[in-house]
């Protein structure tokens, strides 16, 4: 009997495999993702995997920091009707790319030594420096709420909508007292995009950017407001940098290394 089940793959590149493994904690509804999906590869969970059928769905987690990330890549994309890039790295660059600043030659010496240079390493890029993103679904990790809800769509043949809205938003409607405001701290919530329900700010921990900056972040507005409680542009592109420096980093630095 012919399977109607959308053929997918999960895919990670370099990564903690954080994304991942929040998939595999999506628990009771990770029954429901079996029977509805056919998952044709996924190395971090199944064995056997077939890594030549052409895929409805490919998942793709983890940063471009290797030639063979980017071999990996171009070889799903060619077999992938629509790739979905899932956590900040695929995203945006993550934690990976805050460095790329620095020659390659530098960091791998400072990591590895001087007599060790058998490390493949290049630029830690997101995936959609590399090739076209269907849909782009950040987190560090991802939230379980937010991936079913991708995958619900694009079971129901739509693409899904990633609302662009501020965690700043997210605080408020949880009505918390805000960091910037009250206390004076670096928080990055006013141009992070929201999902996490602003969950490091509920409970006291200023917002640090791992979603990434949201679409239209009225930055000169925000740059001023930082401004008027004592909290510098460089503070707050330092700290939005950790996960998504690409973003922040002019393009030529990176042209340069």
């Amino acid at each position: 009997m012919e399977n109607n089940k959308p053929k997918i793959g999960i895919f990670g590149l370099t990564s903690c495999a954080g994304d991942q493994l929040a998939i595999l904690n999506c628990e009771d509804e990770l029954i429901h993702l079996a029977n509805a999906l056919d998952i044709r590869d996924w190395e971090m969970a199944q064995t056997n995997n077939d890594n030549t059928t052409l895929l409805d769905i490919a998942f793709v987690e983890g940063v471009v920091a290797q030639s063979r990330d980017l071999e990996a890549l171009h070889a799903i994309r060619k077999r992938s009707k629509l790739l979905v890039a899932i956590g900040t790295c695929a995203v945006w660059g993550g934690v990976a790319a805050m460095k790329n600043q620095i020659p390659r030659d530098i960091l791998k010496k400072e990591v590895y030594g001087e007599e060790i240079n058998v490390v493949d390493s290049m630029p830690a890029l997101p995936v959609k420096s590399f090739v076209k993103v269907d849909i782009q679904l950040p987190g560090c990790p991802i939230e379980k709420d937010q991936f079913l809800q991708v995958v619900t769509s694009l079971l129901r043949g739509n693409l899904p909508e990633i609302l662009q809205f501020s965690v700043c938003s997210e605080c408020k409607m949880s009505e918390n007292a805000c960091l910037v405001i009250e206390q004076g701290e670096v928080c990055c919530g006013a141009l992070t995009l929201s999902g996490c329900n602003a969950r490091c700010p509920s409970h006291n921990i200023p917002c640090g950017g791992c979603h990434g900056p949201i679409e239209e972040a009225h930055y000169d507005a925000n740059v001023t407001m930082f401004k008027t409680h004592g909290i510098t542009k460089d503070d707050i592109e330092q700290k939005m940098a950790m996960y998504a420096a690409p973003a922040w980093i002019p393009d030529k630095l990176l042209a340069e290394k």
